[in-house]
């Protein structure tokens, strides 16, 4: 979690949402690292987790992440979700919730939808202090 706040803190100097993403392999190696670039890039499909899947995928010249961990600062949406269940990532564990748009469990619960063909572990919670902090003081910042 400490990367993916590394990597969170990259956002910030763009002025995208600070939100950090690693993919950390089966033997603990990480595999891709991502952080929001949607006001970077103008693409808004730009967020932090699916720009380290993709890095992963590139890593380890499959799109199928069986065996990763996906890490990521804030629980993620319905895409990010979405796309981590596609890439069959086992499992993912993230810092703060978003009450507004999570998909691990707060709003929806993607990640462990039964009806989908693939369930993942959820760890909620790591470092959700400094997660969250960093969010909050992102848009107190932006605020004022």
């Amino acid at each position: 979690m400490e990367l993916a706040l590394q990597a969170a803190q990259r956002a910030g100097e763009t002025a995208d949402v600070p939100i950090g993403a690693v993919v950390v392999g089966p033997h603990g190696e990480v595999l891709g690292t991502g952080w929001n670039e949607r006001e970077a890039t103008g693409d808004p499909t730009a967020h932090a987790e699916v720009l380290a899947l993709r890095r992963a995928a590139a890593a380890l010249g499959s799109w199928r992440l069986d065996g990763c961990t996906l890490v990521v600062t804030l629980e993620p949406c319905s895409m990010c979700a979405g796309a981590s269940v596609l890439a069959r990532i086992p499992r993912v564990v993230f810092g703060a919730w978003d009450e507004k748009a999570g998909a691990a469990g707060s709003v929806f619960d993607v990640l462990r939808e039964r009806r989908l063909n693939h369930w993942t572990e959820v760890f909620p919670g790591v470092l959700e202090d400094e997660c969250a902090a960093l969010l909050r003081d992102f848009f107190a910042e932006r605020r004022a």
